[in-house]
């Protein structure tokens, strides 16, 4: 049997409460980058600037565990875990996947502290491993030629592979809806290739809902899915719960 429903996730700020790189920083000794550091970030660039954020952090001597534990500490989104319980009481339904610009590294050690990893059927995001000296080391995900994202990751170009591909798997069989979860302003992107059955749901007042908000305004035809706006994890339980009624 397989699931009717896809649901991506984005990672910082939609599955955990703040950005991993932003928390991962507080593992430093004086718990913040210094400003020559913070001010080398070029628009675009991100991959890059996180890149450099690591090695910094080696060589101030910041440890592999100290960095495993700022990441473990970090809190989930309010709602968030009861989401993954009700998707997880579902699971014959639902197939799960992380689309993120965050790293594995971070992604992977968060999830398995918390006890939900093998909810997801894939993580899509940049490569990080430690290397032998114990350097965190941080790659690009992809190169792609979308003019609106970042260098390393449209995530447009990764939904599309990964619906194309899936329906191959599936002898042909396409999900009968998608769910996109998000809250930055790369999440739009993905959600431009959405249909009308399709959702988009926006972290309520971030700059994905501005940005889907400005669109439904300036060009409401450009848009074709269902934007449901959420605060809470509970937001888009009621609003799945409405969906499997429909059967």
């Amino acid at each position: 049997m397989s699931h009717r429903f896809l649901v991506l996730f984005d990672f910082d700020e939609t599955i955990i409460n703040e950005s991993s790189d932003d928390a991962v920083v507080r593992a430093l000794p004086g718990q913040q980058l210094p400003d020559w550091l913070k001010n080398s970030y070029r628009e675009g660039h991100y991959n890059e600037h996180m890149q450099q954020v690591l090695a910094y952090m080696a060589e101030q001597g910041v440890s592999k565990e100290s960095i495993h534990s700022a990441v473990e500490k970090i809190a989930p989104t309010p709602g968030l875990l009861a989401l993954l319980q009700y998707l997880q009481s579902h699971q014959q339904d639902f197939e799960l996947v992380v689309v993120s610009d965050a790293n594995m590294y971070f992604i992977k050690t968060w999830l398995e502290h918390a006890g939900v990893c093998h909810l997801f059927r894939k993580i899509f995001t940049n490569p990080a491993s430690f290397d032998a000296s114990g350097h965190l080391v941080l790659l690009p995900f992809h190169s792609h030629s979308c003019s609106r994202c970042p260098d390393n990751m449209c995530k447009q170009v990764i939904l599309r592979e990964y619906l194309a591909g899936r329906q191959k798997e599936r002898g042909g069989a396409s999900f009968q809806r998608v769910f996109y979860i998000g809250d930055g302003a790369n999440d739009i992107c993905p959600s431009l290739a959405l249909g009308p059955r399709d959702t988009a749901f926006p972290r309520r007042d971030f700059p994905m809902h501005r940005l889907l908000q400005e669109m439904q305004q300036n060009q409401p035809t450009k848009f074709k899915a269902n934007v449901v706006p959420w605060a809470s994890g509970e937001d888009i339980v009621d609003c799945l719960k409405k969906v499997m009624e429909e059967r």
